[in-house]
């Protein structure tokens, strides 16, 4: 492998590379602890929203850089609405869950096109938009909260989305055939069948893809590259689902973590609005002058993190088992610095949910580990912006050097018409 394919290798990679060199340290720093079983069902719960803020907050970076200050501050007034609903009494019995889910989604959405409807048609900078909202909601979430916690007692609602010792999706197979034990420990065998067709599914779709880019002319990876890419991430998908076995089975917020993570991977890659995300962070004039209508992609980039917020706002009060007005302090830095850490560019045009997973794992990772650590607070955020101001410096470089290559193109170009039309007028 030559010099330049191993920078382009590292430039790829690298945040997956770090990620796993921080999850070998943390391993030896907490004596193995890190990797526990339990401790990497943790890392999924109380990660939860950071996946699906980190997947909305980069819908709105792929548009030119622009990102969404409001998101912690609409978690914490959507969460206490429908934690102050399923308080509520109506005709003598408590208003159904379900209701309280709609309200909080609707509530995000609303939020959403407010945003989406200012940036994009009122041509107000989504800092300002977003900064308005961040304080505005944060205020109208207290004055609904009368400055206290709600607590939520709902045991189906926090069944479902992750909030009870009992949040796990059942063992459908633990009566069928024997007992599946490694090492002394009785596995959930549902979760090892779900680990074993993820992982059948994720091989299977890579040489389909790869067989269909390589049909329509496009430029793909070395078959050696691509097999030992696949052979770790299936390894790693196995790893990740024994861990899960051997403690209680599969979370019901990985589920939803899964569930949102899939859906906008297939609208960034496989659907218009998806391609014109990209296309309107790339170059928002020419986009335009082509016939996408941007205001309309923008629009609709907010509005979609708007409803993630909403749905965040599910996943946080049936973690916490309780909506309060510090609910949601932080989370729109944790959702930047996600996809920043995951290779979504400050300049737009780049980024994917896979980094997204990358980041929110990495930020995760961090924030447990040094948990375990008895790190103080203050030195853990010290640590966290270091972390994402290298992600920036090192996106920066990566655009500084694509700048200085296409300069030098450009004036090789021009050199070469130079010297034909000398020869030209020679001859």
């Amino acid at each position: 492998m030559g010099a330049g394919k191993i920078k382009n290798f590292l430039r790829k990679y690298m945040m997956l590379i770090a990620t796993v060199i921080v999850v070998i340290a943390f391993y030896f720093i907490t004596g193995g602890q890190s990797l526990n079983p339990d401790s990497i069902d943790r890392l999924i719960s109380q990660n939860a929203y950071v996946f699906v803020l980190g997947t909305g907050m980069l819908l709105c970076i792929l548009t030119g850089g622009n990102i969404d200050l409001s998101v912690g501050s609409v978690v914490c007034l959507a969460g206490s609405v429908g934690a102050i609903i399923m308080q509520t009494r109506l005709f003598g019995a408590l208003i159904p869950w379900p209701v309280a889910i709609i309200v909080m989604l609707i509530m995000g959405l609303l939020v959403g096109l407010w945003h989406g409807y200012w940036i994009a048609y009122v041509k107000v900078p989504p800092f300002i938009a977003t900064l308005v909202g961040m304080l505005a909601f944060r205020g109208l979430a207290n004055i609904f909260l009368k400055g206290k916690d709600v607590i939520v007692e709902n045991k189906d609602f926090m069944n479902v989305f992750g909030g009870s010792d009992t949040c796990y999706v059942p063992d459908f197979l633990k009566n069928v055939g024997p007992a599946l034990e490694i090492g002394g420990v009785n596995l959930n065998k549902t979760c090892i069948v779900f680990t074993i067709l993820l992982a059948l599914g994720i091989m299977i779709y890579t040489f389909v893809n790869r067989a269909r880019l390589i049909k329509n002319g496009y430029k793909v990876d070395y078959l050696a590259v691509v097999i030992l890419k696949t052979i770790l991430i299936v390894a790693v998908i196995l790893w990740f689902g024994y861990k899960l076995a051997s403690y209680r089975g599969i979370p019901t917020a990985f589920i939803w973590i899964a569930l949102i993570l899939a859906v906008f991977a297939y609208i960034t890659t496989k659907t218009t609005l998806g391609r014109n995300l990209y296309a309107v962070g790339g170059n928002e004039k020419a986009t335009r002058l082509s016939g996408i209508d941007t205001r309309k992609v923008m629009f609709s980039a907010y509005t979609l993190m708007g409803v993630l917020a909403g749905f965040a706002s599910i996943l946080v009060i049936a973690r916490g088992q309780k909506a309060g007005p510090t609910v949601g302090v932080g989370f729109e830095m944790d959702a930047i610095a996600a996809c920043f850490i995951g290779g979504a560019s400050a300049y737009g045009g780049t980024g994917s949910i896979g980094g997204v997973i990358i980041g929110a794992t990495l930020m995760g990772v961090i924030n447990q580990g040094m948990n375990m650590a008895k790190t103080p607070a203050n030195y853990q955020k010290v640590v966290k912006g270091v972390v994402l101001i290298l992600a920036v410096l090192f996106d920066v470089l990566m655009q500084l050097k694509r700048k200085g290559a296409k300069k030098k193109k450009v004036k090789k170009n021009a050199i070469d018409v130079v010297t034909t039309e000398e020869g030209g007028a020679k001859s």
